[in-house]
């Protein structure tokens, strides 16, 4: 009996000395990296936020994870108004609609010259059409309208101002030789009526007789001397 009691006890007190030795026996450890400059560690990397959006599964990414926050303001912008007209030459005008006659007798659209930019002096651009013809040449509306102003100036000579149907738009005919009979203001034309005949009054040069024409965007008081120039050429067919 003696000899079991010294084996049970021996065998006690050998396990509690293996476990005392793997107790003092250390672990291996990664080698501490001091801080240049100091005798501190650095702090320790926090640990990561399981509820953070940066978080995947449990895991840190190797990239940041970006969610872009898009806004209405972010999404490309479709145009609901139509596109704004297209100025004539650089002009903020409107166009008027629909295309103007020819109003010399005799003359087609191809045989005419943009003379609309031709400048006069060092200061000015022409801002009209010039339509070559023979001194007494019918000249015709352009288009229906009334007829604002029957006018004699220094420049233009004998004048006429019609007015299109809507009066945002004014039509100039000057260095006439003579008006068409009856014509007189206040009254109604028709595209393609009698206006006047060509001629070389104002500052017209007496060799080279032709109508100068000219279009304008009227103010909102309807002056029949001012308004905005449109350029006529693009807007005339035969």
């Amino acid at each position: 009996m003696k000899w079991l009691l010294t084996l049970i006890i021996g065998a006690v007190l050998g396990a509690l000395g293996l476990f005392v030795y793997l107790r003092q026996v250390p672990h291996e450890v990664a080698p501490a990296v001091i801080i240049p400059g100091t005798n501190a560690l650095p702090p320790p990397a926090p640990a990561p936020d399981p509820n953070s959006a940066a978080v995947i599964d449990g895991q840190l990414p190797s990239a940041p994870v970006v969610t872009p926050d898009l806004t209405e303001a972010d999404l490309p912008v479709r145009p609901t108004e139509p596109a704004p007209m297209t100025a004539v030459n650089g002009n903020s005008a409107e166009v008027p609609l629909g295309k103007l006659m020819v109003p010399v007798d005799g003359v087609k659209f191809s045989q005419l010259t943009d003379t609309y930019n031709a400048p006069r002096g060092n200061e000015r651009q022409h801002q009209a059409l010039d339509i070559m013809a023979p001194k007494g040449t019918k000249v015709f509306a352009v288009a229906d309208g009334k007829v604002a102003k029957l006018f004699t100036s220094v420049p233009g000579g004998l004048t006429v101002y019609q007015f299109e149907p809507t009066e945002k738009f004014a039509y100039y005919y000057a260095h006439l030789d003579k008006y068409a009979d009856g014509i007189k203001e206040g009254m109604e034309l028709k595209r393609g009526d009698l206006v006047g005949y060509v001629g070389v009054t104002g500052n017209s040069d007496p060799k080279a007789p032709h109508l100068h024409f000219a279009v304008v965007q009227l103010t909102a008081e309807k002056q029949w001397w001012k308004g905005t120039p449109v350029n006529p050429y693009p807007l005339m067919a035969d």
